[in-house]
């Protein structure tokens, strides 16, 4: 750390404006350090990324990243809010915590992106031979290091977790849901659908492959637990009802400000789960869907319907009640257009 002390500090002292301080320096902000006056030490890594260590010994070494694509608003609105509470001194941590704005350009531009994916340059993607570099891929290494510097520093023993918050671009027949990270073998936690559940999300997609997300990142080199969590549709700055957001708001303070949080038994009912039957890529410049822009995630089709076709080749559903998840025929040659996905059970894989 410097021993200069940034001009900004002084400023977010004052305003805790975490969130308007990285989207005026979009792509690096000095490091800088001060400490409340509850003793939480507050560390800023760089534009977006802000470390809050509290004054007494934490069990938990907490991620909660947003803005990984930077039209995806109601996120964004809840760190924000939680940020300034906590430089306030309204909100008192029990454990340490990592907040990430993903892509402050994007943010200003009212974009997902401003030119490649950023959640598609995780897990080492960024660094491709023959592949330029830009700021999205530059941006993606930097945020890997400040997670793993985060999590290589907690206590011993601590566990570690990472909820990357999104919005998604369509609606959805479930309004919010999350995305377990493929865990290649290892089982699924029982004790992370009940966080998810108080967080009002109550349908999880559970994937079988790695993938170059953050949340897979996490989970995959880290060994956390970790998610992407859909929390609604993209809507602009001001349009979110953010009462909508009250239980996940709730409970993404409560882990970050108790020792420790109890959840209700669990209860298989109360749980929709699916996992992902195939993905289609696009691979053609010629790619389009046969359903609307209206369509929703999780929206079923009967066996022999088509789903999409990609130049001469048309996809059709080969199960009774193939669903689609995350539809984008935009997406650049050679990347996911669409998941497709079918219900699965609690099972002996989970633990």
């Amino acid at each position: 750390m410097s021993a200069t002390i940034p001009d900004y500090i002084e400023e977010l002292k004052q305003t805790g404006d975490f969130l308007t301080l990285s989207r005026n320096n979009e792509w690096h902000l000095a490091a800088g350090e001060f400490t409340l006056n509850n003793g939480t030490v507050v560390t800023i890594h760089d534009t977006g990324v802000i470390e809050f260590q509290p004054a007494t010994v934490s069990s938990k070494d907490v991620v909660y990243s947003s803005a990984v694509h930077g039209n995806e608003t109601a996120p964004i609105e809840i760190c924000d809010e939680l940020i300034k509470q906590i430089i306030a001194g309204e909100l008192l941590l029990k454990q340490r915590a990592l907040f990430i704005f993903g892509n402050p350009q994007s943010i200003n531009i009212g974009l997902r992106f401003v030119e490649e994916n950023l959640n598609r340059l995780f897990n080492g993607h960024h660094t491709v031979e023959g592949v330029p570099m830009n700021n999205e891929r530059t941006r993606a290494a930097k945020l890997e290091q400040y997670v793993s510097d985060f999590f290589s520093r907690g206590e011993q023993g601590s566990s570690r977790c990472h909820y990357d918050l999104h919005t998604a671009i369509r609606g959805s027949k479930n309004e919010k849901f999350a995305v377990y990270p493929y865990l290649h073998g290892k089982p699924w936690k029982k004790s992370q659908l009940q966080f998810l559940l108080s967080c009002g999300v109550n349908t999880v997609l559970m994937m079988k492959s790695p993938a170059t997300t953050f949340s897979y990142y996490s989970s995959f080199v880290h060994g956390a637990d970790s998610f992407t969590v859909e929390l609604g549709q993209v809507k602009p700055f001001g349009e979110n009802d953010m009462s909508r957001f009250a239980k996940t708001k709730k409970t993404l303070t409560a882990l970050i400000s108790q020792d420790n949080v109890d959840y209700p038994e669990f209860n298989a009912d109360e749980f929709e789960l699916f996992t992902v039957h195939r993905t289609i890529n696009r691979t053609q410049n010629e790619f389009s869907f046969p359903f609307s822009d209206q369509a929703e995630n999780f929206t079923g089709f009967a066996k022999g319907e088509l789903l999409a076709t990609d130049g001469d080749t048309p996809y059709y559903a080969d199960v009774q009640g193939e669903a689609i998840i995350f539809p984008n025929a935009n997406v650049a040659i050679g990347q996911r257009a669409l998941l497709t996905v079918v219900p699965m059970a609690i099972d002996s894989n989970f633990i």
